[in-house]
């Protein structure tokens, strides 16, 4: 149970379902042909049945064997011989989207997929991995589509409805994202991880009674694994019980000091009981475990913000963009410091990106609001202050508010993020 949960921590989101090989990727077979026509009819027409010295189904085969023996650059060879032989092969693009997968190449497998789609759009498969793709890419919205389809097409799905349940989450439709994951029950139960993510979903979605069930199974199956309590404290600071997130952190401190994100969580719990000295050495800890981490970035700089340290927290969320210029928060962050230096347009640069990035951010649409009124754009600040306003109440905030839960949620780079290895 370890190792797995490891790896789920490490950033693999996607189930350790064996659909097929290595995280759930597909490998895809060449789909049968209707007798006198296509490519390869052609070909033996102008070869007047004389034996062919090349035959695509054998290398297609052979394509097929160097794929799955973890040969991409054979198997690269062989699907891009087919496709010279027959251009509108939906498996050999499909295959070659895989191997681009492997590669972590998420553009080029992006653009093959969708170039098999449009061969084979009934293809489950297929459309799986591209929501494995953009789920990869981190683009969660353009995920769902894909991912629904699949759940429709194929609802025994495992790996589609919990990805679906994932972008879903990340997308922060609550409800949508309970609904995609609460049927993963009775064979997900005893997962750790899904159990935090369906609890952190029900919890935004306000059912109360589907969230505490969810935390109570993760407590009672948690073990001493470091990874475990690793999960335990992030459904504790969900529900922002910082005390005993900070005891479960501990003790996964304790027992594996180099855990990936245990330092991170540990120094976001910390920032948000004010102990700041302790969070700024947290943070530090998980970049020197991991250097490419965004999120530490941007949670310092935040850290520095609250302690006045204007130059650290410029620095650190510039750091945060250049390791993903899709950190919204950092763009945020920039845009409030520069609002506090009276630079009015840098400002205003960081906060049209900020709102591009994060489009339902009441936070986001207010500082514009102040922003554009501090420039004496009042049509256009009353626009973004009716924006805030809209999300703050269709957002639950004023509920949020009177409980004293003003503090940001602590962000979930591990479930986002992918093994190194």
């Amino acid at each position: 149970m370890g190792t797995r949960i490891s790896r789920l921590l490490a950033g693999v989101c996607v189930l350790a379902v064996s659909l097929a090989v290595d995280d759930g990727l597909r490998v895809f077979g060449e789909p049968a042909r209707r007798a006198g026509g296509g490519a390869d009819a052609q070909a033996a027409v102008a070869l007047g049945n004389k034996k062919q010295s090349f035959d695509p189904k054998a290398q297609f085969e052979k394509g097929q064997k160097a794929l799955q023996n973890g040969d991409l650059q054979a198997a690269e060879a062989a699907f891009q011989k087919v496709l010279a032989a027959d251009p509108r092969s939906a498996g050999a693009y499909s295959n070659l989207g895989v191997i681009a997968m492997r590669r972590k190449d998420w553009d080029q497998a992006l653009k093959l997929l969708q170039k098999a789609q449009k061969l084979q759009p009934h293809m489950a498969g297929i459309r799986l991995n591209i929501g494995l793709v953009e789920y990869r890419r981190g683009d969660y919205t353009n995920a769902i589509a894909p991912l629904e389809s699949v759940v429709r097409d194929q609802p025994d799905s495992q790996q589609a409805h919990y990805l679906l349940g994932l972008c879903e989450l990340f997308t922060q439709h609550w409800d949508k994202s309970v609904a995609a994951l609460e049927p993963l029950w009775p064979q997900m139960s005893h997962d750790v991880t899904y159990l935090y993510v369906l609890g952190m979903a029900a919890h935004h979605a306000g059912e109360k009674e589907l969230d505490e069930k969810a935390l109570s199974q993760l407590i009672e199956i948690g073990s001493d694994a470091p990874e475990v309590h690793l999960i335990v404290a992030k459904a504790y600071l969900n529900h922002r019980d910082y005390d005993n997130a900070i005891a479960e952190l501990n003790l996964a401190v304790a027992a594996s000091p180099n855990l990936p994100f245990v330092h991170f969580n540990l120094g976001a719990a910390c920032m948000r009981v004010n102990q700041y000295e302790r969070a700024e050495a947290e943070f530090q800890k998980d970049i020197a475990i991991e250097p490419d981490v965004a999120e530490n970035f941007d949670q310092l700089g935040m850290l520095y913000l609250q302690m006045q340290r204007d130059a650290d927290a410029e620095r650190s969320f510039k750091e945060a963009i250049r390791r993903d210029p899709h950190m919204a928060g950092s763009h945020f962050g920039l845009a409030k410091l520069y609002m506090k230096q009276q630079k009015e347009a840098e400002a205003l640069s960081e906060l049209d990106l900020a709102v591009r990035l994060a489009p339902e951010s009441e936070n986001v649409h207010f500082l514009r609001g102040q922003l554009l009124k501090r420039l004496g754009r009042q049509e256009e600040a009353k626009v973004e202050f009716a924006k805030a306003q809209k999300i703050f109440d269709a957002d639950l905030a004023k509920d949020r508010r009177a409980l004293g839960e003003e503090q940001e949620a602590v962000p979930n780079p591990e479930l986002t993020r992918q093994p190194d290895k």
